[in-house]
């Protein structure tokens, strides 16, 4: 047989190969397709009416926003990161147009607002991309602070809803681009498929991909890691902001809250479409079938006569079937953990693990000082912790200096002690768990609506009477036992991404509240458990004496049992704490039930300090319980911080805000202020 005809044999295989390959690679992407199609023919089927032009002109527009927000989502995702500011730059571009534009212009220009968007996007993804590709902190606490800046912003810019948007806008974003054959919304995902097509071809779109799979390998080659990274997040705030032009569009008007709900269906966009959180895999054009996908299933939903409530845990489940589907993949973080496990199965077995070594206590080795070791001073054993704990304190003694300067009623008497302590005692016990879950190397983005739910469950139960707490309470507390159970058996049994199972359970846990409260909360506090809020015993607040035997088990159980001990081992690094014999996944998910019953009982407080419940009541805590965390000293990677340091932090940031509650400032401007603190003590208290 000739050379040319094993060449003219092998060129079919390798042309077969290479289609087989390309098969593989748009796996995701084609699935994705099939089931946008599938979900279209039975929204079709369900109709009374055929399909028509118009019908898919309106589920076009319907999808574009979280399409367009979620392709600047994937971008950041590719690299590695998380972005959660991408519904608050939606929501300041919309009230920055609403209240710019001239009521009297009905034809302002397109291409000029359209860049203004996309420029004040840009500008955010500049100052996300600074911070976490220049300074290098986490990508997690810089986009949840930068978040709230642009939220406070927003809030300064417009208040409350209304201001005007021209209506060419709508005419451009919203109108056909070929009359009855072409809606606009499509010809705009065209083009951002188009350019992510080209981009992904470029040096930055491979620069991107390889950053995304191994940063360090990307820098160690000789690739412009950090630029990429700064530029990926400036290309995804443009994007944000060309998603608020669109909103605009659709408005006609602004409203500062309208990206909030924007976050966990970006998420689930990025995951549905078949991007691998963790970064190196994916796609935009997943991304956008994942977007229209996901506004196809509410619209069943709302089809068959299944209530709005639900639209946030049909979004929350879909995101983690996308997300469970994905982890079952070989190369995904679940069967990497299941590697692990099996490693440590096996070593346990062959005998290998510190705690099954003869003659040893089958405590943590490295927990237990050395028999020989010298007696040390105070200082000598506890300087590292005062280093982390001290600063937190020494402000908040500054704070209380100058409040009697501005105000000048913090020496006159109890009353500013009083109110301070009520004030902070929420924030102290948020911090032990949402501190516990970072120092394990977590984070619970579910605590807004385990609060509110929390409380909307109690003062329905207990209608008023005192009588009601007795089974309330139980309810209440095994409730938010089953939350944090589920949130620790996603992060640990699944293998799955904190952020992504505790903001899905954010969802879901919106939702039941809306259905356990139609809508509109019931019921009041008993009188019992406002006079622990509201009361006095010997001129003190009773609340605040069970807040210092809570702050004294909180330090007890960091700082003085085996389980703590366990915490920082698993912070430190859960591989090394599993072949010590620690059983870290118990570990783990008991510091998301503590984070839950934590925030079960700030719901419970809440509804009785302000005698009844809303459904709100648990979004201003957030972020302030990370940042009492962060500014307590905490490492926000896991394993360093103490709850003395935490403590602090909530008084800080609750005197702080009493400070500012006696200024001229608008009270939006919390928001700006407590984003800038947890940056500023993230890069203060940084290894």
């Amino acid at each position: 047989m000739s050379d040319q005809s094993l060449s003219s044999g092998a060129a079919p295989r390798r042309k077969s190969s290479n289609w087989l390959r390309s098969l593989r690679h748009g796996q995701a992407v084609i699935v994705a397709a099939l089931v946008l199609a599938g979900l279209m023919a039975l929204n079709a089927g369900l109709s009374p009416y055929p399909l028509s032009y118009f019908d898919i002109s309106f589920l076009a527009s319907g999808g574009a926003t979280s399409a367009i927000a979620a392709a600047g989502q994937t971008l950041v995702i590719l690299s590695g990161g998380f972005d959660l500011s991408a519904g608050a730059v939606v929501s300041l571009v919309n009230a920055v147009l609403a209240t710019s534009m001239d009521p009297a212009n009905m034809e302002a220009s397109v291409p000029l607002w359209t860049a203004i968007g996309i420029g004040i996007g840009m500008a955010v993804g500049a100052v996300n991309g600074f911070f976490v590709a220049v300074v290098r902190l986490q990508p997690i606490v810089v986009t949840l602070a930068v978040m709230f800046i642009v939220q406070g912003l927003t809030l300064l810019v417009m208040a409350m809803p209304g201001g005007f948007v021209a209506p060419s806008l709508a005419s451009v974003y919203l109108g056909d681009t070929i009359p009855g054959l072409l809606p606009a919304p499509i010809t705009l995902m065209l083009v951002l498929v188009a350019l992510w097509l080209w981009l992904k071809r470029t040096g930055y779109g491979i620069t991107l991909y390889a950053v995304g799979s191994d940063a360090e390998a990307a820098r160690a080659t000789g690739l412009h890691a950090r630029t990429v990274t700064f530029a990926t997040y400036v290309l995804a705030g443009g994007l944000y902001g060309l998603a608020g032009v669109f909103v605009s569009a659709q408005t006609g008007s602004g409203d500062p809250l309208v990206g909030n709900s924007l976050l966990l269906p970006t998420f689930a966009a990025v995951v549905i479409g078949g991007t691998r959180l963790g970064g190196g895999k994916g796609g935009v054009l997943g991304t956008i079938l994942g977007a229209y996908i996901l506004m196809i299933v509410v619209n069943l939903l709302l089809s068959l006569n299944v209530s709005a409530y639900y639209s946030t845990i049909a979004e929350s489940a879909v995101l983690l079937i996308a997300v469970l589907a994905g982890s079952l993949r070989r190369d995904s973080t679940l069967s990497q953990r299941l590697r692990e496990v099996t490693d440590a199965i096996g070593a346990r077995r062959r005998g290998w693990l510190v705690g099954q070594r003869s003659g040893e206590d089958h405590r943590l080795a490295f927990t237990r000082p050395a028999e020989t070791a010298p007696a040390q001073s105070f200082l000598q054993r506890h300087g590292h912790t005062l280093r982390h704990v001290l600063p937190a304190w020494i402000c908040l003694v500054v704070v209380v200096i100058a409040t009697q300067l501005v105000l000048g009623n913090v020496f006159s008497g109890w009353r500013y002690w009083d109110s301070l302590l009520v004030l902070s005692s929420f924030l102290a016990i948020l911090a032990l768990g949402q501190g516990a879950v970072i120092l394990t190397g977590g984070l619970d983005l579910s605590l807004p609506w385990s609060i509110a739910l929390s409380g909307v469950m109690l003062t329905g139960l207990v209608g008023g009477q005192d009588m009601g707490l007795l089974t309330a309470l139980p309810v209440v507390f095994a409730v938010a036992a089953l939350i944090g159970l589920a949130n620790g058996l996603g992060v640990v049994a699944l293998g799955l991404s904190p952020i992504v199972v505790t903001l899905a359970m954010n969802g879901i846990l919106q939702g039941a509240a809306l259905i356990w409260s139609g809508g509109t909360p019931a019921g009041f506090a008993p009188p019992s458990l406002r006079w622990l809020m509201t009361g006095k015993l010997m001129g003190v607040t009773p609340v605040i004496i069970f807040m210092a035997a809570f702050v004294a088990l909180a330090i007890v159980l960091l700082g003085r049992t085996a389980f703590g001990r366990r915490v920082y081992a698993v912070g430190n690094s859960e591989l090394a704490a599993r072949l010590s014999g620690v059983r870290t996944g118990r570990v783990i998910i008991s510091v998301y039930i503590l984070s839950a019953l934590c925030a079960a009982l700030v719901g419970v407080l809440l509804a009785g300090f302000s005698g009844q419940a809303s459904l709100g009541m648990g979004d201003d805590y957030l972020l302030p319980s990370i940042a009492v965390v962060v500014v307590g000293g905490a490492l926000i990677t896991g394993g360093r911080g103490h709850y003395a340091g935490m403590l602090g932090g909530a008084l800080l940031l609750t005197a702080m805000q009493t400070l500012l509650a006696g200024t001229a400032l608008p009270f939006a401007f919390r928001s700006v202020f407590f984003g800038l603190v947890i940056l500023m003590a993230v890069i203060a208290l940084r290894k």
